[in-house]
């Protein structure tokens, strides 16, 4: 059931994604809000999707505050990179450059509004994270970034990467660690099982902490899972 579902789910999901950014396109050409607007609809689509199709359901433990925030997330599927724009009102989110620089799916990001971060290029990558980030909180809206730096499998804790702590000081923000558990169902390969993905949501941390104290305190908050005590046969 559960291929037959993700066989299903593909072919949609990706000729919708093609309609929408094309709508996405024309959108920007009047400004950033139809383009947000575009976006919005595209996620709540994909939720729609993940819910009717494959039996994927959204649990959230605990809120997300209002206002400007740097919403730190644990980064196990592409699941919590659709549905947490929707829980979060459209932010500003921090991707890796390869994502932007896809034709046509890459400039309707842009227009959105993405940190585009290349890994490879050290200090310099940071510096203009740095700047890119300023940007965007002029903008009133909050920043969603993936500290480890990319999708791990679960159970995996790898230390946060420089560009975190580098934005948090940038920014001076309060940050919303949240943790997720994705990964149980939505792993690497095509098939995708039902269930539900449960968004685990901190304590806010204030801003101006010290490094390895934000550090530690927002690795163990995005973790909560991982690091949970596992109940005794």
């Amino acid at each position: 059931m559960a291929l037959l579902r993700s066989l299903l789910y593909a072919p949609i999901f990706y000729s919708v994604t093609a309609l929408w950014v094309l709508a996405g396109l024309a959108a920007s050409l009047f400004g950033r809000r139809p383009t947000l607007a575009v976006v919005l609809s595209w996620v709540r689509i994909h939720h729609w999707l993940a819910r009717e199709v494959l039996g994927i359901r959204t649990a959230v433990d605990g809120k997300i505050p209002d206002g400007p925030h740097l919403i730190a997330v644990k980064h196990q599927s592409m699941f919590e990179t659709t549905e947490m724009v929707r829980l979060t009102n459209l932010p500003v989110i921090v991707v890796k450059k390869e994502l932007a620089d896809i034709p046509f799916f890459g400039w309707m990001t842009r227009r959105y509004g993405v940190i585009a971060v290349d890994r490879s290029a050290g200090a310099k990558a940071l510096r203009a994270l740095v700047e890119e980030g300023e940007q965007a909180l002029a903008s009133g809206r909050s920043v969603i970034i993936y500290p480890e730096g990319t999708r791990v499998r679960v159970g995996e804790t790898p230390p946060l990467k420089s560009g975190f702590t580098a934005l948090y000081r940038a920014l001076g923000l309060p940050v919303v660690p949240v943790a997720v558990d994705s990964g149980r169902l939505w792993g690497r390969g095509l098939v995708h099982r039902a269930g539900t993905v449960t968004f685990k949501v901190g304590e806010t941390i204030p801003p101006s902490l010290k490094r390895d104290e934000i550090e530690a305190r927002v690795h163990a908050a995005i973790n909560a899972f991982e690091l949970a005590p596992k109940a005794s046969a």
